[in-house]
């Protein structure tokens, strides 16, 4: 039923109205990131070369299925999506082709975009530790391993694992630590959770406020927005340092599609959201970072401190994600 069920949708979704037979002045976008984070940017792009950009909004594994299968018919001529797990898998699967440009390329730190030209990041999505300052030490606080430790039993609060975030999380631990050292890891983290999982971000931020737990790892524009709302909540970040692996980072980014129609239109629209004219804008509707090291964050954002990223090439996220699904399976994180 559920394969059925799934199939229609598929239908249905492919369905939507986006013009096939596009303008030489317009760009079709499939955007994974919301509405409301990219049509800002359109509009002033637009504004500011009279190209027309359209665009659909969805899910990231449904946009990937529906580059499949609409192959060499697809009217998109970019994809839009978050998570570098994400963006590998798209590239893996085919949908994405490689680009050379000297401008993205000079932009784009070499860690966060793939290694061979077919994606890259857009912004910079940091995943860390948050704790409950009326309850927490930060000297007591160290890294993501650290939180394995005994002295966190009963005080651990994390997201499922079954979202895309944890589990890019887990790959990098895998490529930094190897694969038998993070089972043990994850094995710890499951041991000392403080309640089952939970279901975003936001309601495990709550649970550390309210004394559920004490702390817990997130996505930074979460706590932006809750915080934002309710600066009376007793949270704080911190920034596991370089020595003790660095901050995981993650990002949003963008790919042009194999059969895009407008490629070269596509390109220049990717070469201008990665420019210092775009770049603020677009960390800062999300409360994350430009990839664009000539562009300062939001002043908000810039307020919770600097932090040294991990050296790791974001790309090694897709290819050890089915090998952190399982072990974080295995380890019962739920």
């Amino acid at each position: 039923m559920l394969p059925r069920l799934a199939a229609v949708l598929l239908i249905v979704l492919i369905s939507l109205p986006v013009s096939v037979f596009a303008a030489d002045d317009e760009i079709i976008v499939y955007s994974a990131r919301k509405e409301h984070l990219i049509k800002p940017l359109f509009d002033l792009y637009t504004k500011k070369t009279g190209v027309k950009i359209n665009y659909i909004t969805g899910k990231a594994g449904v946009l990937l299925e529906r580059l499949k299968a609409e192959g060499k018919n697809t009217p998109a001529d970019m994809l839009i999506t978050v998570d570098a797990g994400n963006l590998w898998h798209a590239a893996n699967e085919g949908v994405l082709q490689a680009i050379h440009s000297e401008l993205l390329e000079a932009t784009v730190p070499a860690k966060l975009r793939d290694p061979d030209g077919r994606w890259f990041g857009l912004s910079v999505r940091a995943r860390t530790i948050v704790y409950n300052t009326e309850k927490v030490d930060p000297a007591t606080l160290k890294n993501y391993e650290g939180l394995a430790g005994d002295e966190w039993r009963g005080k651990l609060i994390l997201r499922t694992s079954k979202k895309v975030y944890n589990q890019s999380l887990v790959a990098s631990l895998i490529s930094e630590k190897g694969a038998e050292k993070t089972a043990s890891i994850v094995r710890g983290w499951v041991a000392n959770l403080a309640a089952d999982p939970f279901g975003n971000d936001t309601k495990a931020l709550l649970a550390v406020a309210e004394g559920i737990g004490q702390v817990t790892v997130v996505n930074t524009y979460y706590y932006g927005r809750l915080m934002k709302k309710r600066p009376e909540l007793p949270l704080a970040i911190f920034w596991p340092k370089e020595e003790d692996g660095g901050v995981h980072m993650n990002i949003s980014g963008a790919g042009i599609t194999k059969f895009a129609n407008n490629k070269d239109g596509a390109v220049k629209l990717l070469e201008w959201l990665a420019s210092e004219e775009a770049q603020g804008q677009f960390a800062a509707l999300n409360m994350e970072y430009p990839v664009n090291s000539s562009v300062s964050p939001d002043p908000i954002v810039a307020a919770w401190g600097t932090f040294s990223g991990s050296p790791m090439n974001v790309a090694g996220y897709g290819s050890l994600q089915a090998e952190a699904i399982i072990l974080m399976d295995k380890a019962g994180y739920k």
